[in-house]
């Protein structure tokens, strides 16, 4: 039970890897399959191995070397064969992804081991993370798949993209941990129907459902910088329940409009008097 995680881990990588074998057979949609199952696989295997307290170092290594190929080597090489033409620019622009990949798993280890790091930050992500970086990556292909040729997959688009990708996923926004989304109780239901309804558009529409969970998750990225900043200048709230801390974000924007109001009302207030002469007396 304690190899459990090593061996998810291993998977992951498999099915990174086989992502480059179905691409090159052609086989596109399988070949995003892979990389959606290796993404599944990473977010179980440090979870099961917190469970089973069977954590380890070389089960971090492995873990950091799985999303290193996984996500960054296989996305790349699938891309190149596809969408980037297998031109000498196309090659450079993937061996760029490639490293971005690496350099953010080499800075994320490094955080791990840094304590001065305060503890609300440890909930937020720097950069959008390797699984999520790969799939906004392909997001292309899964255009490609879905509607055939069009503008998505024009090569100067497809570079700018890639570019973009990377850049996210070498930047310093902070982007939110599953671990730190809670739902309210009486949301519960709700989100049980999405649940429903993404299981139904996973077996009919898979290619659509991947680009709107991308475009999902990027709208959420502004979401996250004003959540970190809040958090960052109240850390105190970080140690209360979850539901508490929204009803203190709830109570402060309520407030905010009313002192806007107010400031507005008192420059108001303040121009008027200026108009009629009735200016504050000055003190000595």
């Amino acid at each position: 039970m304690r190899l459990l995680p090593s061996v998810i881990t291993i998977l992951a990588l498999s099915a990174g890897l086989s992502a480059v074998k179905f691409a090159l057979d052609g086989e596109l949609g399988i070949a995003l399959g892979m990389i959606g199952a290796a993404a599944i696989l990473d977010a179980l295997d440090g979870r099961i191995a917190r469970l089973l307290d069977a954590t380890s170092k070389i089960g971090a290594e492995l873990d950091s070397l799985s999303d290193a190929i996984a996500f960054g080597v296989a996305p790349a090489l699938v891309l190149y064969v596809t969408l980037l033409d297998g031109s000498a620019l196309g090659w450079i622009i993937a061996l760029l992804y490639a490293v971005s990949i690496v350099l953010r798993l080499a800075r994320f280890n490094t955080l791990l081991e840094d304590d001065s790091i305060p503890a609300y930050a440890r909930e937020y992500f720097v950069g959008v993370p390797s699984p999520a970086g790969a799939i906004i990556a392909l997001s292309p292909i899964a255009a490609y798949i879905q509607w055939g040729d069009g503008w998505w997959t024009s090569f100067p688009l497809v570079v700018a993209w890639t570019l973009f990708s990377g850049g996210l996923i070498v930047s310093r926004i902070p982007t939110l941990a599953m671990k730190s989304v809670s739902v309210p109780p009486r949301l519960a239901i709700g989100l049980l129907a999405l649940v429903a309804a993404g299981a139904a558009a996973l077996v009919t529409y898979p290619f659509v459902l991947m680009l709107a969970l991308v475009g999902v998750y990027l709208l959420h990225i502004p979401f996250a910088i004003r959540s970190q900043r809040w958090v960052a200048a109240r850390p105190a709230t970080w140690d209360i329940k979850p539901s508490e801390r929204r009803a203190i974000r709830a109570e402060t924007r309520a407030l905010l409009p009313r002192r806007a109001v107010g400031r507005r009302m008192l420059n108001a207030t303040g121009r008027s008097s200026a108009r009629l002469g009735l200016r504050r007396p000055r003190g000595r």
